[in-house]
């Protein structure tokens, strides 16, 4: 089961302007691996790939619930009985920790672990899921930790059902001003402090810091980088520095790190795109590529601008060759059958599949 999940905690305005400001930074790849030290149990495995925001929206439907509660409650051992269709054959991710006095530690991995089970939230009724994620912990985990994970997955689901109604009176907002080209970071600010204020009606502080504070600060980056964007006081390169300095100033930490990477590969792409705009030799674009990303990467871009340019030449060659088959033949279906024959002896399989998309962006780039 694919499952780089990462919860949308900013509206996806922000996650869209952040990506026009910094050249394809995609922030959200690199969420930090949480793996926290731990005295006992860690279960592990794939991501899942409902958003925060989807999972609430779902449980807010109406179900059959008492129906489904009498059906549950004897029907687990250990919560993986019959799984529905989108967990079957999947591990169960995320990881129950405690103590050495079986104490609950709270940890991101503990709200991945519920945000599996609730991704087939559709599939199956919100009771079941209820009686599922109940079994699961306690067949894994002693008390009094497992008492303490069962509330806080119903605090969870709580959450995620009072979390639209947030939404909803800033989702059109949102929209409004980011197809202005800029957004409002000051009415998503309070958007994010109700968010807070609804955390702390649910949760303690240790269990906030842990399920959303590394977003938290992925969220707080993402605003910085949109409002150094949005002032039009600063030249481009005060904004670069003013985003230098931002980083700089982080706590050191995986989050600074995987900024950091994030940034080296923007520049990467954006210096790339300028050299090769300037007709700069491979030795250059080496040179450039191994300062920046470190010389395996460097040599694996050297390999890859190698078959890009095999490629291109044979698709030269093909849409030449094509073009005077077209032209010369009276019979379109020879034609068509000459085509076929002609990319099968320049092009694999993988690459066929290629042609008519990259003859479409060609034709849009020279437009």
């Amino acid at each position: 089961m694919s499952n780089n999940r990462r919860p949308a905690y900013l509206p996806i305005a922000i996650i869209a302007v952040v990506i026009i400001v910094i050249a394809a930074a995609v922030i959200m790849w690199f969420k930090p691996d949480n793996k926290p030290m731990a005295t006992q149990q860690s279960l592990s495995a794939s991501p899942t790939d409902k958003s925060e925001s989807t999972l609430s929206t779902a449980l807010n439907s109406e179900q059959t619930e008492q129906t489904a509660l009498a059906q549950s409650q004897s029907a687990f051992v250990t919560g993986l009985e019959r799984l529905p269709r989108s967990l079957t054959g999947t591990q169960v991710d995320g990881e129950i920790i405690i103590d050495e006095n079986k104490q609950l530690v709270v940890t991101e991995g503990l709200r991945r672990l519920f945000d599996y089970f609730l991704s087939a939230i559709g599939e199956e009724e919100e009771a079941v899921i209820f009686a599922r994620v109940e079994r699961y912990i306690r067949h894994h985990t002693p008390e009094p930790a497992a008492s303490q994970a069962v509330a806080i997955f119903g605090n969870y689901v709580a959450y995620l059902k009072a979390l639209p109604d947030i939404e909803k009176r800033y989702g059109n907002l949102q929209l409004q001003v980011s197809k202005s080209g800029e957004l409002d970071l000051n009415a998503i600010a309070q958007q994010r402090q109700e968010v807070a204020i609804l955390r702390q009606q649910y949760f303690d502080k240790t269990t906030i810091e842990a399920f959303f504070g590394a977003e938290d600060n992925y969220d707080d980056y993402s605003m910085e980088m949109v409002r150094i964007n949005q002032n039009e006081q600063m030249s481009e390169a005060q904004k670069q520095a003013a985003r230098q300095d931002y980083v700089s100033r982080l706590p050191d930490g995986a989050i600074k790190t995987n900024i950091m990477q994030q940034a080296n590969l923007n520049e990467l792409m954006a210096r790339t795109q300028q050299m090769k705009a300037a007709g700069a030799s491979p030795e250059a674009l080496y040179n450039m590529r191994r300062e920046l990303v470190g010389a395996p990467a460097a040599e694996r871009l050297a390999q890859v601008d190698q078959e890009d340019a095999n490629f291109d030449q044979r698709f030269t060659q093909y849409q030449t060759q094509k073009q005077r088959l077209l032209n010369q033949s009276a019979n379109p279906a020879e034609a068509q059958s000459q085509i076929e024959q002609l990319e099968q002896q320049l092009f694999d399989d993988a690459e066929r599949k290629r042609l008519s998309g990259y003859a479409a962006l060609q034709k849009t780039q020279t437009q």
